[in-house]
């Protein structure tokens, strides 16, 4: 006797033996020598013994005593001496599953779809029944049998089933025809009403599916006539394949070889478990839903209403300490509000109710969790960048240090903030923004070291620019062929007094060597252009004429002793005036270009290249300063201006000099020293005689005495000239003003008298007044 196999237990598990179990029934090598019947009808009406007395196998039959479910899931046994595998399929509206009836549909479309010839078991007085007869559930199973199996299949034709009604304790009262008539016409009216896919919705229900009928006799009742009818149905329809009632015909077969039926059949049962239109709610579950929806939707307005005051704040990227309690609290009162009545319905639905609830409240609350952590980024980067800030200006740090401690606090305190509003059981997280601000805080140190390091190197060049002015205007003030030399060794002394007070203040930043080195070249540029700009004030146009001039005069009007000239006839003026000038243009020539004597004097200006770019952003100065071109002072034309220019002073100052000495040679004749003496005897021995006038005379004679031996005259004449055009031009004024003063009171007289004058005679006009005074 055949072994049977639970092919779908009644969890809904597909067996994982049927490929094993088609070989022990010698069926693995059958090709397509085989064929797959199932049966289908209510709970306790005979299935498993039908089924056993047509194909002898072994299915657990019902207890009559006990009137109980017998069959659970889906078994499958081989048929004796024919190749044909019967499906015995649990029963349909049995007291055990009750409202469920997920598993009915799902193993009546499973053994619809699976089978060539489907035998429907019923009682004759269930014909014309709906729910008696199962047609509600076969019209659900045709339906998704029609979308699922029919219409998305690539063949032209899909295989047809056949539909065998088996009608038992049948009694002969309602002739075979006329039951068949009435289960054809259930039929075709189910048939137009199933819901078909477009192109196929004028399809016939002959197109894809075959009815047979069959009547047995009452089994208890008739046992005999039972039994020999069985015998009969099995041999006519199944046994021998010459007769015409044989049903197993090519047609019907889903052309599948029998060494693929296992994975076959599995599929199709996962395609059925997860078809969503078999999923039909019984009453109690559609109150369930009905309640936990209403329940659910009031426990959502008491959450939301209490996110208002947070969601805004946090919205505008403030950032909100309290949103984690705000959070977990108004969560957990929704989800209590909600447990409290929802309860007591259906366990299935509450807990799936419960669980869309909870992915309504985090995926509200996701946005407001992404906006906190993005605020407690934001709140971190700035307390990070004021912190460091404030300890950079403290007199003694550890760059090092500081960026360490200050990093690892702000760090560990966005993680601690950040665990706060993350809620228990949500997928949130808040690792890729904490990587983010791992790599914005590095930004923000190397930002401030950079700052820092700006810093000293504009403090250095700030004090090598105030260092370059003094030394550059005294070097320059005395010029000499070492002159630059002069100049630039005093640079370098300052430049590497820098160069080295920069590297200890760099090294406490943590500074790479290609960082310093890099940042030194910008400082020794730097200053170098701070001192080329330091020297072209000193030789700016009106400075370096002023020099110029100092030097000329310096020479010209001063001896070797430094004793100032005082020109006589005798002296050579023009030799010591070509010699002046001379000397000055020659010292005018060692401004044009920065060139020591010296070549160890020479400075070295450090390129802009690609590698310090690579390390630090360079000035647009830096970039664009061109060191060759800045070692030429002053170019030809330039220089041309100025000795164009210094001669003409030069020239002035001789002219000047020459002055002097062609007044002081004027000669007066002796004869005029004796007459003077006769004639002014009286006079000069009266100022002789008279203490005062004698030593008026002594005063006059020696101040004479200096104003000639200082070549004063032409200073002094000058003030006095100048004095006396002043005093005429106040004694002209005085005398105008006088006039006009008469002028105006002889008007005023003459206006106001004029009766006095027709009396008294004639009065004069008053021009005529004006020209007597």
């Amino acid at each position: 006797m055949a072994s049977r196999l639970h092919v779908v237990n009644e969890d809904k598990e597909f067996s994982s033996n049927l490929t094993s179990q088609l070989s022990d029934w010698g069926l693995s090598d059958a090709g397509f020598n085989y064929n797959v019947v199932s049966v289908f009808g209510s709970q306790s009406t005979g299935k498993s013994t039908l089924l056993n007395k047509l194909f002898g196998t072994t299915f657990d039959v019902m207890n009559e005593s006990q009137r109980r479910q017998t069959t659970k899931g889906i078994w499958m046994c081989k048929a004796t001496e024919i190749p044909l595998l019967v499906m015995d399929v649990e029963g349909t509206d049995g007291r055990e599953r009750g409202e469920d009836q997920d598993f009915e549909r799902k193993s009546a479309l499973f053994s619809l779809a699976a089978s060539s010839v489907l035998l429907i078991n019923m009682w004759e007085h269930q014909v014309g029944l709906y729910q008696g007869a199962n047609m509600g559930l076969l019209k659900t199973v045709m339906e998704v049998n029609f979308s699922m199996f029919i219409a998305s299949s690539q063949a032209s034709k899909p295989p047809k089933t056949l539909l065998l009604f088996v009608i038992r304790d049948h009694i002969g009262t309602t002739p075979l025809e006329n039951l068949r008539a009435t289960l054809t016409n259930d039929i075709e009216n189910i048939w137009n009403s199933v819901s078909k896919p477009e192109g196929l919705s004028e399809a016939s229900l002959s197109d894809y599916f075959d009815l047979g009928f069959v009547t047995l006799p009452h089994k208890l009742l008739q046992p005999e006539e039972f039994d020999k009818q069985t015998s009969s149905v099995r041999n006519g329809y199944f046994g021998d394949n010459t007769s015409t009632d044989y049903i197993l015909k090519p047609q019907y077969h889903r052309q599948i070889p029998a060494d693929g039926l296992s994975h076959y059949l599995e599929t199709i049962w996962d395609k059925v478990q997860n078809n969503k239109d078999l999923d039909v709610p019984t009453q109690q579950e559609l109150l369930a839903q009905y309640r936990c929806d209403e329940i659910a939707s009031e426990a959502l307005k008491v959450f939301h209403s209490r996110l208002v005051p947070v969601k805004k704040p946090v919205e505008v990227g403030k950032f909100v300490p309290e949103l984690g309690r705000v959070m977990r609290d108004s969560s957990k009162e929704a989800l209590d509000t909600f447990d409290s009545t929802a309860f007591r319905y259906a366990k299935p639905v509450y807990e799936k109710k419960r669980e869309e609830l909870a992915e309504t409240i985090s995926t509200t609350l996701s946005p407001l969790y992404i906006s906190q952590v993005k605020n407690l980024h934001k709140k971190a980067i700035d307390s990070y960048k004021k912190e460091l800030h404030a300890r950079l200006k403290s007199d003694s740090y550890d760059f090092s240090d500081v960026v360490k401690e200050s990093s690892t606090h702000h760090l560990d305190t966005f993680v601690e903030q950040a665990k706060e509003i993350t809620l228990a059981g949500t997928a949130w997280s808040y690792v890729e923004t904490l990587e983010q601000l791992k790599l914005d805080m590095e930004g923000v140190s190397a930002e401030c070291r950079s700052d820092e390091l700006s810093k000293i190197i504009t403090q250095l060049e700030r004090s090598i620019q105030k260092e370059a002015g003094e030394f550059v205007e005294v070097c320059l003030n005395a010029p000499d062929a070492d002159m630059w030399d002069k100049v630039l060794e005093r640079f370098s002394a300052s430049l590497e007094r820098s160069k080295a007070s920069y590297v200890i203040k760099a090294s406490r930043l943590n500074s790479t060597d290609a960082e310093v080195d890099a940042t030194t070249g910008s400082l020794v540029r730097r200053a170098w252009i701070s001192l080329r700009a330091k020297i072209d004030e000193q030789c700016s146009e009106q400075v370096l004429l002023f020099r110029l001039r100092g030097i000329f005069e310096d020479k010209f009007r001063y001896d070797d002793k430094g004793i100032p000239r005082v020109w006589r006839p005798i002296d050579d003026i023009e030799g010591v005036y070509a010699g002046a000038r001379e000397h000055t243009l020659n010292l005018l020539k060692l401004y044009r270009r920065i060139e020591p004597q010296d070549a160890s004097h020479a400075f070295v200006y450090p390129p802009v290249d690609d590698a310090v770019l690579d390390v630090i952003k360079v000035s647009d100065i830096e970039e664009a300063f061109s060191y060759e071109e800045s070692l030429q002072v002053l170019g030809e034309a330039k220089e041309a201006q100025l000795a164009g220019r210094f001669k003409k002073d030069a020239d002035a100052i001789y002219l000047e000099a020459k002055r002097s000495v062609v007044s002081s040679i004027s000669k007066i004749p002796l004869w005029f020293y004796v007459a003077l003496l006769v004639l002014g005897w009286n006079e000069l021995w009266a100022v002789l005689s008279n203490p005062i006038y004698l030593t008026l005379s002594i005063l006059a004679a020696v101040t004479l005495y200096f104003v000639y031996t200082l070549n004063l005259g032409g200073p002094i004449t000058t003030i006095l000239v100048t004095v006396g055009k002043e005093v005429n031009r106040i004694i002209v004024d005085k005398m105008i003003s006088v006039q006009n003063d008469a002028r105006n009171a002889a008007t005023g007289a003459t206006s106001g008298g004029s009766g006095a004058a027709s009396e008294g005679g004639s009065e004069k006009p008053a021009h005529a007044a004006s020209k007597e005074y």
